[in-house]
């Protein structure tokens, strides 16, 4: 097979996955513990969970639809 009839370069899936890798590690900063009916936990309002987790999510995502457009070099 030829390198030519891929669609993507090595150069993509490399960005892909470090997309993926930031998408992720944005939807763990987003875990933890929740309330619960006996108990109520304002630490479900942080900052880390409200504002910087959904960030670094659309910033995953951006890089991702990046990489499938970036163009390989011939």
């Amino acid at each position: 097979m030829d390198k030519k009839n891929f669609a993507f370069g090595r150069m993509n899936f490399i960005l892909l996955a470090i997309g993926m890798l930031i998408v992720v590690i944005g939807f763990i900063l987003m875990g933890g513990a929740g309330s619960t009916d006996a108990a109520y936990n304002p630490d479900i309002f942080s900052a880390r969970r409200i504002k910087v987790a959904p960030i670094v999510c659309l910033i995953g995502f951006v890089s991702m639809i990046y990489a499938v457009v970036h163009k390989p070099k011939d």
